[in-house]
């Protein structure tokens, strides 16, 4: 007898049971001692929401604009690795439920499934995530693909120009597709449902690169092709000739300091970018650094209304996303959360996840004693258990 899924922990735990092992810990798993990964989650629950009573709970809205584009919630599927990996076809079935939910759905550069893949089998534009190579060529023509499937939003990934000490990925192996080693054959054998769907596509390895990208060697293997590939010398100044060559809207991804949210508000004033993504790559990058909602405050208070705030990291329910917007975001990136549903269900899951989420965050708002997402504020936390930017800036 199966039971009811009720939280985004279930699908974690059917997730795992599905999907095979070095994929299932890619996307579970965080950089070296795994301390940030673990505090993105911990420091969110440490926050106390307050109870308010007696007060008009009808009428509520979840309806708000991320990067002036409108929003079921204020909600975004981020872009992730190998989606396509951990269910067959995975990208695509995810960009789909999003579009169903009206959230943006985002594209890693470094998919299974193409840009073009996801434009044939989606009407809503959905954002691009890029990773700036030291192949600038192929870089431009990315950007250009973006452009001729009407993506609505170009996300510059700022924080892996080197590859974080990923321990589970190499212990595994990492390749998409699996290499036949002996135990990945034997970890296989237990995933058949997960084998069915892959003997059912053909897409089983980086679609956005294989193809398209001049003197590719072995794109399986993330590793391997990021050490090859990935600019180690991105700069600000690149960020204007992006811009140049895109010219839509420009999130960047990968700030966790005030000084860098600073720099990037500097460039929301010129025009050139318009939304910052606080984020420490789901603790994936540097180890050790802050959580994702430990650095919000800090980074609100220091850009204002200069450039729109959004974050991910540890965003596992619709509690953590008012929290988030509570603190100063105006809209969180999920991550983990919409693959496990993917891993556990396919495109049903991640429908499952968004619909869990948004249950969570319109419950827990009107508990709050609010109606409308665009009036939630730092008044309905308890002040001692915020996460505290004024401490965060003395330690600069």
């Amino acid at each position: 007898m199966s039971h009811p899924i009720t939280c985004i922990e279930d699908l974690r735990l059917l997730a795992k049971r599905r999907v095979p092992r070095m994929f299932y810990d890619y996307a579970d798993s965080g950089s070296w001692s795994e301390s940030t990964y673990r505090a993105n989650e911990t420091d969110f629950a440490r926050i106390r929401l307050r109870q308010r009573v007696a007060v008009d709970m009808t009428d509520r809205s979840l309806a708000s604009t991320m990067v002036d584009q409108p929003v079921a919630m204020p909600v975004a599927l981020a872009p992730t690795g190998l989606t396509g990996m951990q269910h067959a076809d995975g990208e695509i079935l995810a960009a789909k439920a999003a579009e169903r939910a009206g959230v943006p759905f985002t594209l890693s550069t470094m998919s299974i499934c193409s840009i073009e893949d996801v434009a044939a089998n989606t009407t809503a534009p959905f954002w691009f995530q890029l990773y700036v190579m030291k192949d600038r060529e192929f870089i431009g023509r990315l950007i250009d693909r973006a452009k001729a499937a009407r993506c609505g939003a170009l996300v510059l990934t700022f924080d892996l120009q080197i590859l974080g000490q990923r321990h589970k990925d190499v212990k595994n192996g990492l390749t998409a597709p699996p290499k036949p080693t002996l135990a990945n054959l034997v970890n296989l054998a237990t995933k058949p449902g997960w084998c069915l769907g892959m003997l059912g596509t053909k897409r089983r390895t980086f679609g956005n690169i294989v193809g398209h990208a001049k003197d590719v060697k072995d794109v399986s293997s993330l590793s391997s092709w990021t050490a090859e590939q990935f600019d180690p010398k991105l700069s600000w100044d690149d960020v204007q000739w992006i811009k140049d060559r895109w010219g839509g809207k420009l999130i960047l991804k990968g700030i966790l300091d005030p000084e860098d949210a600073e720099k990037a508000a500097v460039l929301a004033d010129s025009g050139i970018v318009d939304a910052l993504i606080v984020s420490n790559h789901g603790g994936r990058q540097l180890d050790g650094a802050l959580s994702s909602i430990a650095a919000v405050p800090a980074i609100a208070k220091a850009v204002g209304d200069r450039i729109e705030v959004l974050m991910d990291g540890g965003v596992r329910s619709g509690q953590d996303v008012i929290k988030a917007v509570a603190l100063g975001a105006k809209g969180v990136f999920i991550g983990r959360a919409f693959l496990y549903g993917l891993g556990a269900m396919g495109e049903a899951g991640v429908t499952t996840c968004l619909d869990i989420i948004r249950r969570e965050l319109d419950t827990t708002m009107a508990l709050c004693g609010l109606r409308d997402i665009a009036d939630v504020d730092a008044r309905i936390l308890v002040p001692s258990t915020m996460p505290d930017a004024a401490a965060f800036a003395s330690m600069r």
